[in-house]
């Protein structure tokens, strides 16, 4: 069996990530299928993630592939997260993840209108949606509230989890929008304000075409084999949420071969995948929170020191902006609130690495201008180094 010491594992993240600065690429869709998909929950990460990995990182390209060409989507997907990908990749993410992800949001909101009483039901919610889409087509595009405006049925109140704790009233605008998006019949446009604001316009779209969820699936993990490999069975089904069997299934279809991993794991690369790769040149990165390197395995012990888990994740599991070095965490940034970049180091990594580390930060720095950065998901550090 061959072996894979942590020392490749993080040789491949540099070069198949995009992160070695001779890896770097001009296309944004090639960034992101280096990655598969990535986090969009945070309206900022997806232009962070991207711009780490272009050559000639910038704002513009972005927001176009975003908005304009439309060949960078969101979907509600794994692990019911919200993920960007290119448009050849969709489909697939689509019918192995997202097609269950919308069942079970349509099926929780049909449970919370039953449950307020109001003789609620999913012909109600129906001709909602069909009011909503009928609007929206109407106006081009319109942010939630503007949505609302027009459709008296979204300004619908509702109790949720009625005589619990939890009890509350909230309106069902957000939760139609969040079901309709999931089932692809519209989706996130421009947002009002800058590249780092998470209020979007939504506007219609098209339901992806069917693809059959298990071949769907074994395009899945083809692919995060190839960009995440080697990783545990674990890893994979972590990543995409599936069950083990259906993790089990999409393995043995592709033919993933068994490698060996330094921690005594059993790790999966794709067929013919073994060959050791060369050194990269010496390389460092600012990552932001949830950026796919830091979130591509549940075992990360390859590149992050146990160590430095307190000081790097949220109490929800959620990793902060990070900085790297040559595939390895080795602390963590932020922005305050004047604009200036400032990181900490978690680990030693001698003067080179300094100086590398310094003039990504400059580099950072320069395509963020005077945009201001404040993750979704604050984490110890983060929260240290903007204090």
């Amino acid at each position: 069996m061959h072996r894979f010491d942590d020392e490749q594992r993080r040789v491949r993240l540099g070069r198949r990530h995009l992160l070695a600065p001779s890896a770097r690429v001009t296309s944004v869709v090639a960034a992101a299928d280096a990655v598969v998909a990535l986090h969009a929950t945070d309206a900022a990460t997806v232009y962070l993630s991207v711009c780490a990995r272009l050559a000639d990182p910038g704002v513009g390209a972005v927001e176009r592939a975003l908005y304009e060409e439309v060949s960078l989507v969101r979907l509600l997907s794994m692990r019911n997260t919200l993920f960007a990908m290119s448009r050849d990749v969709a489909p697939a993410v689509d019918a192995s993840n997202a097609r269950s992800v919308a069942s079970r949001e349509r099926l929780k909101l049909l449970k919370h209108l039953q449950e307020d009483g109001k003789g609620l039901d999913d012909r109600w919610l129906a001709e909602t949606e069909e009011q909503t889409c009928a609007a929206l087509t109407a106006l081009g595009h319109a942010t939630g509230s503007e949505l609302s405006a027009v459709v008296p049925a979204l300004r619908t109140k509702i109790t949720v989890f009625p005589g619990t704790k939890q009890e509350t009233v909230q309106g069902v605008a957000s939760r139609v929008i969040r079901v309709l998006a999931a089932d692809g019949r519209i989706r996130r446009g421009r947002p009002r304000g800058s590249w780092t604001s998470s209020q979007f316009r939504w506007t219609t779209a098209e339901p992806w075409p069917p693809v059959d969820p298990s071949a769907a699936r074994n395009e899945v993990t083809k692919r995060w084999l190839l960009s995440y490999g080697p990783g545990t069975e674990g890893d994979l089904k972590w990543w995409t949420g599936w069950s083990v069997r259906e993790t089990r299934a999409a393995l043995a279809a592709v033919g993933a071969e068994e490698v060996l991993l330094d921690s005594g794991a059993i790790g999966r690369v794709a067929p013919g995948d073994t060959t050791d790769e060369a050194l990269t040149e010496p390389w460092a990165a600012l990552l932001p929170g949830l950026d796919p390197s830091a979130m591509g395995w549940a075992d990360r012990g390859f590149q992050l020191p146990a160590g430095h888990r307190a000081a790097l994740f949220d109490r929800a599991g959620n990793i902060g902006p990070t900085v790297w070095w040559n595939g390895g965490i080795v602390g963590g940034w932020a922005q305050r609130a004047d604009g200036e970049l400032v990181w900490r180091l978690l680990s030693e990594v001698g003067g080179d690495a300094a100086q590398l580390i310094e003039a990504e930060a400059a580099r950072l720095s320069a395509w963020v201008g005077d945009s201001r950065i404040t993750p979704r998901f604050r984490t110890p550090l983060e929260r240290e180094l903007t204090a």
